[in-house]
């Protein structure tokens, strides 16, 4: 995936929880058309519910591939809910919060909490705006058959470099 929608890893519990953080910024492409100034409406920037629950798919993802060693290919396979309750606006920071909830041979499930950080607030609690619930496959323990390129695929360069960075090993 060449997009990434977290910027670091902040915590991890090896099979249990991650913790990512995404900084929204005015200088992302994507905000300003959405929502663009029309007739005499102000432009409106949010941050779009469907690259929340991406975010929340790639952390997620990151954490049922560390369970198992990025030795899978992890595929997202349903987002189960997706209840956003917020539009963030640039200025603010969403951190993910990724919770394992089932982990086998052909797959895993997850919740996933978003909570919306002001940073000219730092005292102030986060507020939750979004619950997420997710599921993935193992790609390679696929019921059809079909076989897939050698190598991880999903969990890229970009991710690699990601993870290094959030102080976490990429011995794959």
């Amino acid at each position: 995936m060449r997009w990434l929608w977290i910027d670091r890893v902040v915590e991890l519990v090896p099979r249990e929880k991650l913790v990512a953080v995404k900084g929204i910024s005015l200088a992302e492409e994507h905000l300003h058309d959405h929502f663009a100034a029309e007739g005499d409406l102000a432009p409106l920037p949010v941050m779009p519910a469907s690259l929340i629950v991406e975010g929340m798919a790639q952390s997620a993802g990151i954490l049922v591939g560390h369970a198992g060693d990025f030795q899978e290919k992890v595929l997202l396979a349903k987002v189960s809910r997706a209840e956003i309750t917020a539009d963030p606006v640039p200025g603010y920071t969403l951190r993910h919060t990724a919770t394992l909830t089932h982990y086998d041979a052909a797959g895993a499930s997850c919740k996933g909490v978003v909570e919306l950080i002001d940073p000219a607030a730092p005292e102030a609690d986060p507020t939750p705006i979004a619950e997420i619930d997710l599921m993935f496959a193992h790609a390679d323990n696929n019921m059809s058959g079909i076989e897939l390129p050698e190598g991880n695929f999903v969990f890229s360069e970009s991710f690699r470099t990601l993870l290094r960075s959030s102080g976490i090993a990429t011995d794959f």
